[in-house]
Parts: structure tokens; sequence; C-alpha cells
């Protein structure tokens, strides 16, 4: 297989060419845009080193891009590489570096970016990319511009990779564009970001500037309904009930297709939580569509398999017997599946889960209250850092690989788990071919359904606010938001 994409310059180009300027006029920006992450202050720190937060995750993407980046839809698109080549047996990807320096005015050469990958994906990882780039055999500098990533097997997914946060190049405290951090004018926590952007005849160029900060969940939206800020990124279902949906404009509100893990997994290896019949009864009584309702997320479906639906590679997943029956008609067997289990219970059992702040997690915690309540057993609610026979797990995933999903109940990385599964994906991690791979995988899926080694709830709930200023913002699988070219232009010429 051969990929090549267009270089950097034409894709400005083309991108720009939405920008109206008629008689020779370049049309002027409004002014600074203002983004708002639901987190903390962003700060530029060294990605590997620690889970990213919100608001650092988007501020390395846009000033510490890595080889390549998503666009505003999530396809891939040049990064500090301008073009990239794919062996046919897929083990063997080859970039292309575009010219480039450092801010410091040292050029970027594929030694130093090499050195930096090698050492990102070297374990021990500390991220949510812990293990995803086991494949890889090695990075090489094959010139100043061009280096190679070999990989022992093929990864479809790896330039997916590729563009997360978390491989963005950071050096020195330094990014790699596409913009960079005014520091001169970054105070009080916001960051403001510039760039400059070539206009279509490539003898003008116009600056994007924005200021990014962070908030809590309520002041974001305040200062978002009071005009304050243009853009809100990083909502989660916990703080969704916070939104005005009432009072804001139409498609003020918008959510993204994102693909993912959102469910309850056991916290301890102990436990009512140690009985697959006991995790098996209490995925079947939730009523996820009633849960799906009170959240009002359109396009949500109920999910009760590990594996979601479009995966690529791997066949979709096949619901239980029971996901087909409504939740009121499962209630009789349900009770009587409960009775059996609990009918040495000296006491009402208690099951304790942990789930963050928020009003979404509030409704999810009355959900399960009323559903596992009427099956006679006490639930308990804690933080998400307490002790608890459940946790909750909201994570997007960063490809659309079966095995990031699967990962997450191997033995080590979860409380509760079957060697059966280990030896699966084991397996499918060595596998040359990819039919193979999908074998393992397919099995290892269906063993961690069956031993109800996780409770499915959904997809995770992603959301942001978006004003009319903005043009340049769309939902994606990844729920990834790049800021570039975000506002809408205005033709100042009066037409």
């Amino acid at each position: 297989m051969r990929m090549r994409l267009l270089r950097r310059s034409l894709l400005v180009a083309l991108a720009a060419a939405t920008v109206t300027a008629t008689g020779g006029c370049q049309s002027e920006p409004e002014g600074v845009v203002g983004v708002v992450v639901i987190d903390g202050d962003p700060r530029l720190v060294t990605p590997g080193t620690r889970p990213l937060t919100s608001s650092e995750a988007v501020l390395i993407d846009n000033v510490a891009q890595g080889l390549v980046s998503f666009d505003a839809r999530g396809q891939i698109e040049p990064g500090l590489a301008e073009t990239w080549n794919v062996s046919d047996d897929g083990l063997s990807y080859i970039f292309r570096l575009a010219n480039g320096d450092w801010p410091d005015g040292r050029k970027i050469t594929a030694e130093q970016v090499a050195r930096m990958l090698r050492k990102m994906i070297a374990p021990p990882d500390s991220d949510r990319l812990d293990d995803a780039f086991g494949a890889v055999e090695d990075i090489v500098a094959m010139t100043d511009r061009v280096l190679e990533i070999r990989l022992k097997e093929p990864r479809p997914h790896l330039l997916q990779l590729l563009a997360q946060p978390e491989m963005g190049l950071v050096r020195e405290e330094q990014g790699t564009g596409p913009f960079t951090i005014d520091r001169a004018n970054s105070r009080d926590g916001t960051v403001r970001l510039t760039r400059e952007v070539a206009l279509p005849d490539e003898e003008q160029t116009e600056r994007e500037q924005l200021n990014l900060s962070g908030a809590k969940a309520q002041e974001a939206i305040r200062a978002f309904v009071s005009g304050t800020a243009d853009l809100v990124l990083g909502g989660t279902f916990a703080d969704l009930p916070y939104v005005p949906r009432d009072t804001l404009s139409r498609g003020a509100l918008q959510f993204d297709p994102a693909s993912g893990l959102f469910g309850l997994i056991p916290a301890r290896d102990g436990g009512p939580m140690a009985n697959p019949e006991v995790r098996q009864l209490l995925s079947a009584a939730i009523d996820r569509e009633a849960f799906i309702a009170a959240l009002a997320v359109p396009g949500l479906v109920p999910r009760a398999t590990v594996l979601e639906p479009g995966l690529a590679n791997i066949p979709d997943p096949v619901p239980p017997d029971w996901a087909t029956t409504p939740t009121v008609d499962r209630q009789p067997a349900l009770k009587a599946a409960a009775e059996r289990l609990f009918e040495n219970e000296d006491k009402t059992p208690v099951i304790r889960v942990a789930l963050p702040p928020g009003p979404g997690s509030d409704v999810l915690f009355e959900r399960l209250s009323q559903d596992w309540g009427g099956l006679g057993i006490d639930v308990k609610r804690v933080g998400i850092d307490e002790t608890a026979d459940l946790r909750l797990v909201d994570e997007v995933a960063p490809s659309a690989a079966a095995s990031w999903f699967l990962r997450h109940f191997r033995c080590g990385a979860a409380k509760i788990c079957a060697e059966q599964v280990d030896e699966k994906l084991d397996g499918a991690r060595n596998a040359a071919i990819l039919a193979q791979r999908t074998a393992f995988l397919s099995e290892a899926s269906r063993q961690i359904d069956s031993l109800q080694l996780f409770i499915p709830i959904a997809a995770p709930i992603r959301w942001s606010l978006v004003s009319q200023r903005i043009s340049g913002f769309a939902g994606n699988r990844f729920a990834i938001h790049t800021l570039t070219g975000l506002e809408r232009q205005l033709n100042r010429t009066g037409e």
C-alpha cells in the first residue's frame, strides 16, 4: 500500500481559501478568539511523563504537534511530516519532515525527532497510550529530514496513535507548532496562541490569535453564555446537566460521536464482584435506555459489550440475549437470580460505586440505585479515588483498533482478570497475519463479555459549546479539536 499526502503549504493554502478577500484587501479577524477548556489552567508539559489533563492535551495538540495531526473531522493530515509512505507489508512507515525550526531558531532534524519518539514510547508508559506501541521495533533517522518507524507486525492504525496529543513533540519547553505561545500576552492562566496563515496568493499572511484558558464547568458555561468565550471544550457526561439548553442558540451544543469505553469495572478482587454471576446480574439489570434518555444525548445508544460496532478489521460484537428484552420484562428473572445469589447473606449486600463529581454522575447513581436497589442491593456512592467495588471508566479510544478496548482487562491492568484473555491478547500481538489477529481479538472480547469483566453502559459522552463566530469546528470520534481555522472570517469590503 502506498500513501502520499500533499505538502503542508498546499493544505494551508486550501484552508485559507475560505477567507474572503476582494479588491486586494486583506480580511481582518474580529479579534482574539476565546477558548475555554473544562479543566485547570493549560500548561505546556512534556508528554509521556504522566497522563495529560484535558487543558494540557489541547495546548500540546496545538503548539507541539507530532509527525501527523488530526483535522477538525478527525482525519489524518500532515504535522511535522509533510509526506509519508507505508510499505506494502505494513511494516515500515517512512516520514519526510517539512523544513522547520524550533522556536529558538535551531533546525528540526529527523535524528532529534526519532530520539524523542523512542523515549516517548519506551516502557514504562504513564498515559492512556500505555502498551499501544508494542509493535514498534525501532525508529531511525535515514537522513536529516527522513525517518522510519519499523514494526514487528502490521498496525493499520499507527497514524491515529501518532496524531494523539501524547505524541506531541516538546523540546526544552518549546513546541513544534502550528501555533506558538505569545508569552508577552499570556497572563493569569490564559495562554495567548498565534500563528501566521498564508492567504491563497501566498504573498500575504493573516494572523490567527486565540486565548486558551481552563475553568470549571459552570464557570466555562457562564463565560460562553455571556459571550466572553467563543468555544468551550472538554465537556463530559458528569457536567452535561449544567448546560442551559433552553437558552442556547440552535447548534451551540455539539456532541462528538466519540468512540471508547463508558461503564463500570471491578475496583477490587474481593467482595461481591469476585463472582461473575453477580457481575452478569448487575449488567443485565441496568436500564441503559432510561439513563440515555435522562441525559438526552442525540445518537447515543446502549451498549452491553466491551467492543462497539464499527471497529476496523473485526466483526461487530454480538450482544447478550437479554439485551433485546425490555428492562421491565427482565425484572422477574433478575429478582429470582438475586435471591439465589445472596440467599446466604446475613445482611443486605452492599456495592460501592466510585463516580466523579457532577450532576451527570448523580443521574447515573440514581439509575444504578433504582435498578440494583430493586434487586435488594444497597448501592453506595464513593469518590473516584476511594475504596469501591466498582469504578467508572470513561475514556475515548485513541484509534479504531479493537485491541485498545481489550487491553484494559489484562491481568496487571484490571483487578479481576482471566488468564485465557491474556493468552488471546498475547496471540493477537504476535500474529503476523491480520486474520489470525482478528480471531484472537474476537475470542478475547467474547471471553471478557462472558465473564463480565466490564459492565458497559454506552459510548463516552463528549460535548462542546460553539458560538456562531466559529466555523471551523466539527465533531469527531476522537473528541480532539484543532484550534486552527476556527474563526468565521468576515468580508470587510462591505459585500
